[in-house]
């Protein structure tokens, strides 16, 4: 049986409120004492129970996510996640919410940051582009004490923060090496679509894809990334123009993670059955996509994985303790019409 608070008394010879005084850090402990409990949690193994823990204090766990107020699909699909573990979690003595936000605003979503108070959340999950402001803006977040998670996308100098989602630069590999496959030995071009380059997943998804078509298969030519920021006559007409310039385009990668504009722009103006289609993330668009044969793979992560992980990294934190690294691993996934 795991050894309980006495048992610890017993081994360190104090009492139990001296044990009660070190482990919740109170005054009015000899060093003497305070070592004797510290060495005996090291000889019997002891671990507190911190769910216990919570449950005496009544202490509840405050984690938000701050998500985009733009999206299609996947975005829906992460705010259900997000419901559902909120739901799941009340019992556990979690709150969870979501704050959506103009994430491409870097001022607009610096100055919502800055007005998130101390007593107001202990975690923060955040999914937004990379920006000197926004980076300055999470920085200052974790200096007053709250713990931030990089949802999905990150900020490549916020190192100490702790992140969530696929390595991005794999990611793009993945999409370079099926693409390069697919197309076999025949030259052509690749056609890549992001909603904005500023995003970090969409520069190191690129930088991934790149590395592999450029190193393994110099016959094959990756075209500039074009940016649609999600609007869809903007997509349509910057898709027609590259599709008109270029007639040897033998297959388009999608980086962002809403696919259904993008994709039915290039249905519009090339044929599918001859041009090769690698899209990110699964949906209701992409999945029936792929089933019809529109695209030809999906590179996925699981959105309930990710979010679920950013909470278990938020309480972690919040108890401080390390988290688990292994079990908040995301896998990429990649999705054929055959392992749908």
């Amino acid at each position: 049986m795991r050894p309980t608070a006495k048992d610890l008394a017993e081994a360190a010879g104090v009492s139990l409120a001296t044990v009660d005084r070190v482990l919740n850090d109170r005054p009015n402990v000899s060093a003497r004492a305070s070592r004797r409990v510290q060495e005996a949690i090291e000889k019997i193994g002891f671990v507190r129970n911190l769910a216990a823990v919570a449950l005496a204090r009544n202490k509840i766990y405050r984690f938000r996510f701050v998500l985009p107020s733009k999206g299609d699909q996947y975005l829906l699909e992460l705010l259900s996640r997000v419901g559902e573990a909120s739901r799941t979690l009340k019992s556990d003595l979690t709150e969870i919410t979501v704050d959506q936000i103009a994430t491409d605003d870097p001022y607009q979503l610096s100055r919502h940051l800055a007005a998130i108070e101390t007593e107001e959340v202990d975690g923060v999950a955040v999914m937004a582009p990379e920006s000197p402001q926004v980076r300055d803006a999470l920085s200052r977040l974790m200096t007053r004490g709250i713990h931030l998670v990089q949802f999905l996308s990150g900020q490549e100098k916020l190192k100490t923060a702790d992140f969530v989602g696929v390595d991005n630069f794999a990611a793009g590999a993945t999409a370079g090496r099926i693409i390069g496959r697919f197309l076999g030995k025949e030259p052509g071009k690749i056609m890549i679509v992001a909603e904005t380059m500023v995003a970090r997943d969409s520069i190191e998804r690129r930088r991934g894809f790149d590395s592999i078509i450029n190193e393994q298969f110099p016959h094959l030519r990756a075209l500039p990334s074009l940016e649609t920021y999600g609007d869809r006559s903007r997509a349509a007409a910057i898709i027609q123009n590259v599709v008109a310039r270029h007639h040897d385009i033998r297959a388009a990668y999608v980086m962002s993670p809403e696919s259904r504009i993008p994709v039915s722009a290039i249905s519009e103006h090339a044929d599918l059955q001859k041009v090769t289609v690698v899209v990110h993330e699964r949906t209701p668009f992409s999945e029936e996509a792929l089933r019809t044969g529109r695209i030809d793979a999906i590179i996925a992560q699981d959105p309930g994985h990710a979010v679920r992980s950013a909470v278990r990294i938020m309480r972690a934190r919040a108890d401080l303790r390390d988290p688990i690294a292994a079990q908040e691993k995301i896998r990429i996934e990649v999705l054929l019409k055959e392992n749908l």
